[in-house]
């Protein structure tokens, strides 16, 4: 009697267990809420000083075996990495800083920076930004940096796509101007400020006439690198913003140089339109050459 006992609440813990596990399944799944967000109403977060968060503020603390340290200002603070955003799955949880996950508010987690930060996201992939307030702690998967609110996100042009590459940068609230932040970016793009070998420092464009024996293209040098791999990130950045071609050369007199150029362009027009566009997520249009090349 006692073994059947034994065996009937062994099988109901068992249920209990797999009913457990099969919620939390779908309890842990992401994603947008079940209704459409205008986010066109929905302004972005507004800088002002605010004492630091009574949570959230250690020195150092410890996830999955990796130890983070909290910067002790956000004074200077520019960086560039990947953005991921988080929706339903913590909507009204606790943040780290002990205020309450709002999927809808212009808010973002950040593993390093002192709660709360106000910064500035630009997305480098359509040079969208906003302004938001980091409030929590994350992202602790991969490499990126920073994490969005749902409806940052979308803002920011990249719910589509579930991640994007970002510039990211913080903002003193007591010098905080709002027609400087509006205005389009000026960013040094993180390959080329730390390992682009620098080209003469003048745009200019060769001479638009037609030979009579061969037609002629317009390409745009973006970069020049002295290491391959970095070369070959840039040209894959670049073939997700452009429809034109993106190609690496060498020439004959900087056979250790590689040269990232998107083209060939039909006309000249076109190639300002790109170098504009180029402009717009942080690269140095003065460091971009465009020039004919003979077919």
């Amino acid at each position: 009697m006692h073994k059947i006992q034994l065996r009937h609440i062994l099988n109901l813990l068992l249920i209990a267990i797999l009913l457990s596990l099969n919620a939390c399944s779908t309890v842990k799944k992401d994603g947008p809420p079940p209704f459409d967000v205008d986010v066109s109403k929905i302004p972005d977060a507004v800088p002002k000083a605010e004492p630091r968060s009574k949570y959230g503020n250690l020195m150092s603390y410890r996830v999955f075996g990796k130890r983070y340290q909290v910067m002790a200002s956000s004074k200077n603070y520019n960086e560039q990495g990947i953005a991921s955003w988080y929706g339903t799955k913590f909507h009204a949880q606790r943040t780290s800083s002990g205020e309450r996950y709002n999927m809808l508010s212009m808010t973002a987690a950040h593993k390093t920076l002192p709660l709360p930060t106000y910064v500035q996201v630009t997305n480098l992939r359509n040079g969208k930004k906003i302004i938001v307030k980091v409030n929590d702690r994350g992202p602790f998967e991969g490499n990126r940096l920073i994490d969005l609110s749902y409806v940052a996100a979308k803002k920011l042009g990249m719910i589509g796509h579930g991640t994007t590459y970002v510039d990211v940068k913080a903002i003193d609230p007591l010098k905080y101007d709002r027609n400087k932040f509006e205005k389009p970016a000026r960013m040094n793009d993180f390959y080329l400020a730390k390992h682009q070998h620098t080209p003469p420092t003048t745009l200019h464009y060769a001479s638009t006439k037609q030979t009579t024996t061969r037609s002629s293209a317009v390409y745009l040098q973006v970069g020049a690198f002295k290491n391959k791999a970095l070369a070959l990130q840039m040209k894959k950045r670049l073939g997700t913003m452009f429809a034109s071609p993106v190609k690496i050369t060498q020439l004959a007199d900087h056979k250790k140089l590689y040269r990232v150029q998107i083209g060939p362009i039909k006309d000249v027009a076109t190639a300002h339109h790109i170098t504009q566009q180029l402009k717009a997520v942080g690269l140095n249009t003065k460091q971009t050459i465009a020039y004919r090349a003979e077919a």
